[in-house]
């Protein structure tokens, strides 16, 4: 899955979402565990939903974009005055206000704002969508099952994050 092949263009679809300054400050919260960041998460499940979605042939630049913005909202959780359940319901809104500064399409907007599905109250509209929310939950299981580190996916995130600029 981690092929370098893919590397450039998995982060030509990213179009540098992931060096935009706004997005980076994701990686001054936890997410999911003390050792992963929600820039980490992000970046973990745009590579997911976009090899997915190139073995399925559906959109893999929209399943990217919407994956790297899926959580891109600037509040810590614990000691928040919400419930865990309210939470889940209300942070796709947020994250979407908040990636609409990157002009997005119908899909990446319905990546974002129904991730969280089956929470969500309408029913995602595109394939990628639904394969977005089975990333974002695969990471999250392998981050809170602290598997991500033996199964070098946290060694590869890094690697793509640190991948240098791209010529435009």
């Amino acid at each position: 899955m981690w092929r370098e092949k893919n590397r450039e263009l998995f982060l030509d679809c990213l179009n540098d979402l992931d060096k935009d300054p706004f997005v980076c400050q994701l990686r001054q919260y936890s997410q999911h565990t003390a050792g992963t960041t929600r820039y980490d998460h992000c970046l973990c499940v745009a590579y997911f939903s976009f090899t997915m979605c190139r073995w399925l042939r559906l959109d893999y630049r929209a399943a990217a974009r919407g994956g790297m913005l899926h959580d891109l909202y600037l509040a810590q959780w614990p000691g928040s005055e919400d419930g865990t359940l309210a939470r889940w319901r209300t942070h796709p809104r947020a994250a979407l206000e908040n990636a609409r500064r990157y002009g997005l399409s119908a899909k990446e907007e319905d990546i974002i704002v129904k991730h969280m599905f089956p929470l969500t109250v309408e029913l995602p509209r595109y394939g990628e969508s639904y394969v977005v929310s089975v990333a974002d939950k695969l990471a999250a299981v392998l981050e809170k099952t602290h598997l991500v580190r033996p199964l070098g996916i946290r060694k590869s995130c890094i690697a793509l994050a640190a991948a240098p600029q791209r010529a435009a």
